[in-house]
């Protein structure tokens, strides 16, 4: 088996999931690492087990590098995936695809050109369950939908003193609990229901106006405390919470919200889909069971097990039933796939993964639900 050379860029929390989940791949090698410094990749590098370390500049030079991951800040994300593309890399990049949308515009179509293999890392498709209940909604099981509640709450900015580049708006864009939380749970909602959203009415909310701003280096999600002397007060101009009124091309209608102040819950991305036939609910701190809704029977718990899915579903199941599988999964069984398309050599025509134009599609409609904020009126998106 001919081994794919794998380089990832950035590593905060996401870059080491990355390497994890492509070191489960029997025909991956993560031959190199990519940092802002040199002496920051060679110290990184060095304690994930890689042996080569460089800055994106000589990272691009690497003939035998076929694949670079972009999991930096997301200012980065849009010059490095082109740069990448140039440089005749195929192309994983975290989410947003880019700040802007005529930058993710432009990838879109350097990509297409390209014919590389490109995509965006929305892992929390791939979530067994996740899988299960589009196949429901594609085999009528669901019957016509009528609406979609969904919540994606967390805690890691509960407190004044918790601080993250995401909290500045020159590092993650105009928008952070929408883009960076939000963004998941309405592409999950999108490609579940098989609806588009076509229109969003919004309103924001600051809870902490200013924070503590760490002045020595912690990580993200890092329980570290600090003393007073430690921190500067900033001013804080990003959302910590989110609602959302949502319009569906079906003419029905549903509702998110999204908050990373919410004390308790770690990482829960809620979705309760309703339909004429049955409703259906996940929940990613739950993530091995559904509940199925009924007027006229018995509700049910569905748990993963490969016996009990529908066969389109199965490819992301690698354990037996009863043998939980989590968010590090995820991740696998999205590089699986793209790693398919580029053992193939090029961007399948169809693809199983979410490309560059997922990305893109998300940041229009985060991008109208940031307008709609500001209007305080409902945007077509």
């Amino acid at each position: 088996m001919k081994r794919i050379k794998v380089a990832v860029v950035g590593t905060g929390f996401i870059g080491p999931a990355h390497i994890e989940a492509l070191r489960r791949l029997p025909n991956i090698e993560v031959a190199a690492l990519c940092e802002a410094t040199i002496e920051l990749a060679k110290e990184k590098a060095a304690g994930l087990g890689i042996d080569r370390a460089y800055t994106f500049d000589e990272l691009l030079q690497q003939q035998d590098i076929q694949s670079i991951h972009i999991c930096t800040p997301n200012f980065l994300h849009f010059s490095q995936a082109k740069a990448a593309l140039l440089a005749g890399k195929h192309v994983v990049c975290e989410k947003p695809l880019a700040t802007k949308i005529e930058e993710a515009e432009e990838l879109v179509k350097i990509a297409k050109e390209s014919g590389l293999v490109n995509a965006i890392h929305f892992n929390l498709r791939y979530y067994p369950l996740v899988r299960q209940m589009r196949v429901m909604r594609e085999k009528g099981d669901l019957g016509e939908i009528y609406s979609v509640l969904g919540s994606y709450l967390q805690d890691w900015l509960f407190f004044q003193t918790d601080y993250n580049w995401r909290l500045e708006p020159d590092k993650s864009g105009e928008s952070r609990a929408i883009a960076d939380i939000g963004s998941h749970l309405l592409d999950v909602i999108e490609y579940v229901t098989g609806l588009e959203i076509t229109e969003v009415m919004a309103d924001f909310s600051t809870v902490h106006k200013k924070r503590l701003k760490p002045l020595k280096r912690i990580e993200t999600y890092s329980t570290n405390t600090l003393s007073a002397a430690d921190y500067e007060e900033v001013p804080i101009n990003t959302e910590d919470h989110a609602n959302v009124l949502l319009r569906f091309s079906n003419g029905n209608k549903g509702s998110v919200t999204v908050s990373q102040v919410a004390a308790g819950r770690k990482n829960r991305l809620n979705v309760e889909i309703g339909g004429s036939k049955s409703n259906i609910e996940w929940n990613s701190e739950r993530p091995n069971e559904i509940w199925v809704g009924k007027r006229d029977g018995a509700n049910q718990v569905l748990m993963k097990d490969p016996s009990l899915f529908y066969s389109e579903a199965v490819s992301l199941i690698s354990f037996p039933g009863g043998h939980n599988e989590g968010f590090p999964d995820t991740s696998k069984q999205l590089f699986k796939e793209v790693y398919a398309a580029v053992e193939a050599g090029k961007q399948p025509a169809n693809p199983t993964f979410p490309t560059f134009a997922d990305g893109l599609r998300e940041l229009v409609i985060c991008e109208r639900i940031i307008e709609s904020h500001k209007k305080q009126a409902w945007v077509k998106v």
